[in-house]
């Protein structure tokens, strides 16, 4: 009888074994807030982020990646669901995603098909209560509600632990406890960059301790859009709106602008060295060669730009976002490049299902970014995508549009009367003069606007 139960376990584990060949570990990293191109990888000068641009190097580095809907409870459930916001209606922070849409995740459909997940960091869907009770649907759980609290854990702690080493330290903790039997996807979503609104002014991006030296002697220049003259061609209601008013705290003067965009800086290398800790302790791991590896933003940001502060809008600075993939087992060919191809934010799920060889549900309006990552694009890639932005209707101006690859086609749906731009993004990449009015491009006009109903319609 005990043989038979050792033979029975053999067999069990040898099942396990050949279920997992072939199925990578995956580790998402999320930022929060952080501007498309503030890193060195994407062409900042000033910015010091080695280990991230050494990942860029080693993978993929995408640039044109977008979120379909700028605000983070509305894209990080974007990113859980590979839904536009429109079919999963996250559209505010107290909502949570029900139990059947949550079944439908890459999380839990991973976890259901035999990995280990982990959450670390700000989860961004829901109340407090209902993301405590998010606990129980990982196999690791140090997720936090809200905007993550102070940067700090403990003020009065001497040895003052910024939140971004925190997170560093729990993947260091989950990476202890892996098991070579289980493939594993760990989500680290890091609260920085992303601002302390209730802090004063001037601290609300607080670095950690150790950073206070870097960019002392850097010359941060003014954001080229940052001006009455590109600032007086924003609709009313955004002109009016909170974007406006946090610009005042943050980036009013060139000397303000400098302190805000410095600890900006500092806090994205902050996250930069949690970045070469976690990879070296997946080397250490003998893990590093079947990691897959994902680093990007919630959203985008307007450090300054147009005189706004935040996300929200559906300029450049708002939408866009920073994306690297690596993927260690990709022949070297396919690695060292970047990829020119539209993405978006809801392309995360499936793709993370397809390297766990899990077949997306229908739902899903994402698609696997697996073909680009092997250097095939697909003959019918998108060409466009839907832009939409609900949340806080009476603070943020409410817009939808279409973003193709050469123009941007907005409505500001409070304006009365409506108000519409149409941008060509390539003789025009600041977005400084709105053709919509031009007869020259009144045939563009009517292609984006039905396509824009068209968009409205299908995806919902």
């Amino acid at each position: 009888m005990k043989a038979k139960i050792l033979i029975g376990l053999a067999f069990l584990f040898l099942a396990a074994m050949t279920s997992n060949a072939g199925r990578p570990n995956i580790l998402f990293i999320l930022t929060d807030d952080q501007k498309w191109n503030t890193l060195g990888c994407m062409g900042d000068t000033n910015i010091l982020t080695p280990h991230i641009d050494r990942l860029a190097r080693q993978g993929v580095l995408f640039q044109n990646h977008f979120v379909t809907t700028s605000i983070c409870c509305c894209s990080r459930a974007s990113i859980f669901t590979g839904q536009y916001m429109s079919r999963h209606g996250i559209g505010d922070f107290k909502t949570s995603l029900r139990a059947a849409q949550w079944a439908e995740t890459y999380p839990a459909l991973l976890r259901q098909n035999g990995y280990c997940t982990g959450f670390i960091g700000k989860f961004g869907v829901g109340n407090d209560k209902a993301v405590k009770a998010m606990a129980a649907r990982f196999d690791y759980w140090k997720g936090v509600p809200g905007q993550g609290g102070k940067y700090f854990i403990d003020p009065k702690d001497p040895s003052r632990t910024h939140e971004t080493k925190k997170f560093g330290d729990d993947a260091l903790e989950f990476l202890a406890a892996t098991s070579t039997n289980q493939p594993f996807c760990l989500s680290i979503s890091f609260t920085a960059p992303h601002a302390r609104d209730n802090m004063p002014h001037l601290e609300q991006y607080q670095p950690d301790d150790r950073d206070w030296s870097l960019y002392s002697r850097t010359m941060i220049p003014l954001s080229v859009t940052d001006n009455s003259t590109y600032f007086s061609k924003l609709p009313k209601t955004v002109q009016t709106s909170i974007g406006h008013e946090r610009w005042g705290w943050r980036f009013d003067t060139p000397e303000h602008y400098e302190i805000s965009v410095k600890n900006y800086y500092r806090l994205i290398s902050g996250i930069d060295r949690e970045v070469g800790r976690i990879r070296a302790e997946l080397e250490q791991r003998g893990l590093a060669s079947n990691t897959v590896i994902i680093y990007t933003s919630d959203n985008g940001y307007f450090l300054g730009d147009r005189e706004l502060s935040d996300k929200f809008y559906m300029y450049e600075e708002g939408l866009r976002d920073p994306l690297i993939i690596c993927d260690p087992r990709e022949p070297a060919a396919n690695r060292g490049r970047t990829e020119s191809a539209m993405t978006l934010n809801i392309d995360f799920a499936p793709t993370m299902l397809a390297l766990g060889g899990v077949t997306p549900p229908a739902g899903m309006q994402g698609r696997s970014l697996l073909p680009l990552l092997a250097n095939h694009k697909p003959a019918d890639w998108r060409t466009d995508f839907f832009y939409e932005h609900h949340t806080f209707p009476t603070l943020i101006s409410p817009s939808e549009g279409v973003r193709t690859e050469r123009f941007a086609y907005i409505r500001w749906l409070a304006e009365k009367p409506l108000v519409e731009e149409l941008f060509d993004l390539k003789n025009d990449p600041l977005e400084g003069r709105n053709l919509a009015g031009n007869p020259e491009y009144a045939g563009q006009l009517d292609r984006l606007r039905a396509r824009w109903e068209s968009y409205r319609k299908e995806l919902k």
